[in-house]
């Protein structure tokens, strides 16, 4: 049974999230509204997924997830709260989170999302205890770095999209011929991470890349690829900008960046 570990100042929230967590299948290991009593929780109970409110006692949101970071742990995080500027939500994806998710948010939605990350199978990625903690910052960099690049072409982390793209672009890094066979393999391996069906999947992630182009952010985008590459309505098709994504950053690491 999956354990989570809920994070929030806003007690009616956290129980009905609680609730529907359980009757869902999982078992909520721990409740608070203070981040520190919430990290010793996290020590104890080892949970597979974290839920962290952004207003919290003694350690806020922020807090938590900077000291998350620091432990070195792969940890899955969701991180909810007030905030809809972007430059915070960037910020709050860097130090780890895998969603963001914008109050009010209804908990089901929450819930849709701990199933997702918690039905993944980590592809490619080795069990953290086999790794070194350099191999494991490694891994969380290049989610940072995706995350980073979502937030600033203007794809929310609250899209379903969101992770099926992210999991897609990290898919094609480690393996850059999977993106010649993005319809028998790609796709198909997505959807058995995320326990779903690849035409779903192809449809969120195009409905990703529809939002990016939609809110007319044609010039981050050609900024983050160095060269004007779309102009005006055009828009990419999904393999053409999944292997952009792995492109750009598979220069970066050859570059160092």
């Amino acid at each position: 049974m999956n354990k989570i570990v809920v994070l929030d100042g806003n007690g009616e929230f956290t129980k009905e999230l609680a609730d529907r967590l359980t009757k869902e299948g999982f078992e909520v290991s721990g409740i608070a509204d203070d981040g520190e009593v919430g990290l010793e929780y996290i020590r104890q109970f080892q949970p597979d997924v974290v839920i962290v409110g952004m207003v919290l006692k003694a350690i806020d949101g922020f807090g938590v997830l900077d000291k998350l970071k620091e432990s070195g742990e792969k940890r899955d995080i969701i991180a909810v709260g007030s905030f809809n500027d972007d430059a915070v939500v960037a910020k709050v994806l860097a130090k780890g989170a895998k969603y963001y998710l914008m109050k009010p948010v209804s908990a089901g939605l929450v819930v849709e999302r701990v199933k997702e990350l918690t039905s993944e199978k980590r592809y490619a990625a080795p069990n953290p205890s086999s790794v070194s903690v350099r191999e494991r910052k490694s891994y969380a960099s290049l989610d940072e770095k995706i995350s980073n690049i979502f937030i600033s072409i203007g794809i929310p982390a609250s899209i379903k999209g969101y992770g099926y793209l992210r999991e897609g672009v990290k898919m094609a890094v480690e393996n850059p011929s999977i993106i010649n066979n993005i319809t028998k393999e790609l796709y198909p391996k997505i959807a058995e991470k995320c326990s779903t069906t690849p035409s779903k999947v192809e449809r969120a992630i195009r409905h990703s890349i529809e939002v990016a182009f939609n809110k007319g952010r044609i010039d981050a985008i050609n900024s983050i690829f160095g060269v004007r590459v779309y102009i005006g309505t055009e828009k990419p098709t999904n393999s053409e900008f999944i292997a952009l994504l792995a492109d750009k950053l598979l220069l970066d690491a050859a570059s160092g960046n």
